[in-house]
């Protein structure tokens, strides 16, 4: 549900999953004071047992934690549901935001964080979660009609944001990755930055550190791809960024 403002509405319910108590105290009470619902947990047991007794509208989850880590809970997580990730990480940890990006994590925050950053980066991603991308809103204006768009044999479902294959198999796509191929689709044969694209798919004002859209485009080939070492359909533009090459029908 969204705000007329723009915003998520704020009864989303978040989980915490952090070993630290004292950061599981400060943004549960951090987030239940700007109107959220919010659970926690200490491991990975505590985060099962809350997404089975309840509906959660996005994960807040720590790299390091006793057992199994993060990034097997985020794999784990994104093989069974769409919830939208946001990973914590070190501070420098590069190779902790590549890996989680790759397992499927909508976006990550280093530690030490400021609350209101991890705030703003929550309800960024629990927009791209429940309301189309931001070049959308274009595409929508110039043709109301338009709900899906079909390229390749695919059809790509802007309402539902589902992906379905030509044999009718359903691809789950993270919000991140719906975001990134609806820009890329509603702009075919064009180039687009990685800035372009940031701000087509994430909003203005995103930030991303330079691998996170390479890593992206890197999972959708993965998935629409009969070749991802030799793409035909997202091709990229050395110096440039990349083209969605095939021809894409509104429908």
């Amino acid at each position: 549900m969204t705000e007329p403002s723009g915003q998520p509405a704020p009864s989303a319910h978040i989980l915490i999953v952090d070993d630290d108590r004292e950061i599981r105290d400060l943004l549960s009470r951090f987030f239940a004071k700007h109107g959220y619902r919010v659970s926690v947990a200490g491991d990975g047991r505590g985060m099962r047992k809350v997404l089975a007794d309840a509906a959660v509208d996005l994960v807040i989850l720590d790299v390091m934690l006793p057992g199994e880590d993060g990034l097997s809970l985020c794999r784990g997580l994104r093989a069974s549901s769409a919830v939208p990730i946001v990973m914590l990480t070190a501070v420098g940890e590069d190779v902790d935001r590549i890996v989680g990006l790759e397992l499927g994590a909508d976006d990550y925050v280093a530690k030490p964080f400021n609350p209101r950053e991890l705030l703003a980066r929550i309800r960024a991603v629990l927009r791209r979660a429940g309301a189309p991308p931001g070049g959308l809103a274009g595409a929508r204006r110039a043709d109301a009609a338009s709900a899906s768009l079909r390229f390749a044999g695919w059809r790509l479902d802007l309402d539902r944001r589902d992906l379905t294959a030509a044999d009718g198999t359903l691809v789950p796509l993270s919000g991140g990755e719906f975001g990134l191929l609806a820009a890329l689709a509603l702009h075919p044969q064009r180039v687009l930055s990685r800035d372009q694209l940031l701000d087509l798919a994430r909003g203005r004002g995103a930030v991303a550190f330079d691998r996170s859209i390479d890593v992206q485009i890197s999972r959708l080939r993965r998935k629409i791809e009969r070749d991802p070492h030799d793409p035909a359909l997202i091709k990229t533009v050395r110096g440039g960024g990349y083209l969605f090459a095939p021809e894409v029908e509104a429908s």
